[in-house]
């Protein structure tokens, strides 16, 4: 996954140091959406943020050209740009499970799909349940695969 300040710190503790498992180990206790309030949540998010369990938070983004940036999040407040924030809401988005038996979901590993330019287009983070699978696009998408 990309962190756009390659100098900052990665969620969980961990320095991101160009591979896509730094957030391998995670316990993520919330799954949410970021919404513009007057679509609801009949629209896509414009955003996800990955709440873990140490009270950090990963945002992943898509940004106009169609590719996924994956930041440091500031849980519980919205990202600077939901601006004005009364028009901005975290909900979680349709059709993603409950947090498992235990309270959290833990990530076993991560995955990144990129174009030809090496742009990051998807991600898939691996938990012991199944895959949070997150694609960018003109809005962002996010599911879950549990494992068989």
């Amino acid at each position: 996954m990309t962190v756009e300040r390659e100098d900052c710190a990665g969620p969980a503790g961990r320095a991101r140091h160009g591979n896509a498992d730094w957030l391998t180990g995670a316990r993520i206790t919330a799954v949410l959406g970021v919404y513009y309030r007057p679509e609801g949540r009949a629209g896509a998010p414009e955003a996800v943020e990955f709440v873990l369990a140490d009270d950090q938070s990963v945002l992943l983004t898509c940004a106009s050209d169609r590719t996924l940036h994956v930041t440091p999040g500031n849980w519980p407040r919205l990202p600077d740009w939901c601006v004005p924030a009364s028009q901005w809401h975290h909900a979680p988005p349709a059709l993603l499970p409950p947090v498992p038996y235990g309270g959290a979901w833990t990530v076993v590993g991560t995955q990144e799909v990129r174009d030809d330019g090496g742009e990051v287009l998807q991600a898939v983070i691996r938990c012991e349940e199944g895959d949070f699978v997150v694609v960018a696009g003109d809005t962002m998408a996010i599911r879950f695969d549990p494992r068989p």
